[in-house]
């Protein structure tokens, strides 16, 4: 592929669809896409609603990646961004495409005054783990993810 124009841009309700698919091809590679369970409306009325922002990377006006993120607050440390989910499409890696809306993001939570951003990531994902410490992220390995599920998987 000939590099194209790469554009950073704020999402929009239009992108939903898009930013799921996104979402679905980042589930596959976890080897969990069972358990996407969202649905375009979701990702529609909840972006309307702000529950969420997202950015994403479009090449020759397609959407090839996306950083989804919210804001929310850390008691010990104040405001924080929280990266849910950061992908682009495995057709269009090494073009700088995951730096460029890593950068972007980080941007964003300059401009909402966070004190950090925040997120997970598998600790088998050796190119994500290597990707975020060149950038230079503190990856925790003492504290344990809990949840629990309020409705049905």
């Amino acid at each position: 592929m000939q590099k194209q124009e790469i554009i950073i841009r704020s999402a929009e309700k239009s992108d939903m669809g898009a930013v799921l698919s996104l979402v679905k091809e980042l589930a596959e590679y976890e080897k969990a896409p069972e358990q996407v369970t969202t649905t375009p409306d979701d990702y529609r009325r909840n972006f309307e609603e702000g529950v969420f922002e997202a950015l994403v990377a479009e090449m020759d006006g397609e959407v090839v990646g996306m950083a989804l993120y919210y804001l929310c607050w850390s008691t010990w440390r104040g405001r924080m961004l929280y990266l849910d989910d950061f992908v682009v499409r495995q057709s269009h890696r090494r073009y700088g495409i995951g730096q460029l809306l890593f950068d972007a993001f980080m941007e964003k939570a300059r401009e909402k005054d966070c004190f950090l951003v925040k997120w997970q990531v598998l600790d088998w994902n050796e190119p994500a783990l290597r990707f975020y410490e060149k950038n230079p992220a503190i990856i925790e390995t003492e504290w344990r993810n809990g949840k629990i599920f309020l409705k049905p998987v």
